[in-house]
């Protein structure tokens, strides 16, 4: 999930230089929605090229394009009769007659699953030089180490068990989260180890019939999406983050055409939200939700679509 402190900003982009040719979130950015819109495409892209990405694999279908989707990764209820796509943690289960997607935390721990990362898995967890594990404080989740083709490997393996239950579950999709991890690893891990580890969870899901999700990192290229086989995008706050005279969400459409699904946060105000659906939510998926995405029935729950 993207982050919304000054750190957070950089949870998008801080690895970049703002004087880079993509996409960038946070240098020299205005909040949209509270003083500005996006107006123009993206320094280095063109909306109206065809989508960076080919056709998914046989056996593969992502997202229906613009669906009505339900973001659950804080905890399942019943989606309301309208949804066409509903995205849940790994834990939860599918819903019957709905196009489900399993959310996983592919790039990092979660604080609940500490244990797993022990023994003889300790050493794939990031690590600074005085031996202390990498954490991502927002979420208290520490970073996965994904430095060199052995780790990529081992985790791979662990994140296929995953993908396993996740297709035999009934699950038509994943969304790996926290492919920008490296943004947050104090230069321990780059760009391109990110890229490589996505291209192995990448081939094991597509393997399982599962369609899978570039999630945030808006500065990937043609060539690095083509290159991992992402089939569609889950884009958060895009629309709050601008660049130039552009946005992020210029950066997906220009990839993924109309398989985006875009979630801007209610903590970001709700200007942002009502600009994208005027700009393109007859195209894509939009949605606005609380930060935390409570279920249905806790205080501070959002949910809304175009």
């Amino acid at each position: 999930m993207k982050q919304t402190t000054v750190t957070g900003v950089g949870r998008a982009v801080v690895a970049l230089s703002c004087a880079a040719a993509l996409v960038v979130s946070g240098c020299g950015s205005e909040v949209l929605g509270q003083g500005s819109v996006a107006t123009g495409p993206v320094p280095g892209t063109n909306p109206d090229a065809q989508p960076g990405v080919g056709s998914p694999p046989p056996g593969v279908e992502p997202p229906p394009a613009g669906a009505v989707v339900d973001y659950q990764i804080g905890g399942a209820y019943a989606p309301a009769a309208d949804v066409e796509v509903v995205i849940r943690n790994r834990s939860e289960s599918p819903v019957n007659g709905v196009y489900s997607v399993c959310y996983l935390n592919a790039f990092q721990a979660q604080p609940d699953e500490a244990s797993a990362w022990t023994g003889r898995h300790a050493d794939l967890v990031l690590r600074d030089p005085g031996g202390d594990a990498v954490v991502d404080t927002e979420w208290d989740e520490p970073l996965l180490d994904i430095s060199s083709d052995a780790k990529r490997s081992r985790l791979a393996a662990i994140v296929d068990a995953w993908l396993a239950d996740c297709a035999d579950r009934g699950f038509r999709a994943v969304e790996p989260d926290n492919l920008d991890s490296w943004t947050r690893s104090r230069e321990r891990l780059t760009r391109a180890d990110a890229v490589a580890y996505a291209e192995l969870l990448a081939d094991r899901a597509h393997a399982r019939g599962l369609a899978v999700a570039q999630k945030n990192a808006a500065e990937l290229t043609d060539e690095e999406i083509r290159r991992v086989g992402f089939d569609y995008a889950v884009a958060e706050d895009c629309q709050r983050y601008s660049w130039g005279r552009g946005s992020e969400c210029d950066r997906y459409l220009a990839a993924y055409g109309d398989r985006v699904i875009e979630i801007e946060y209610t903590d970001g105000g709700t200007r942002a939200f009502e600009t994208a659906c005027r700009l393109r939510g007859d195209r894509i998926s939009v949605l606005l939700r609380d930060r935390d995405v409570v279920p249905r029935g806790e205080r501070g729950y959002v949910n809304r679509s175009c």
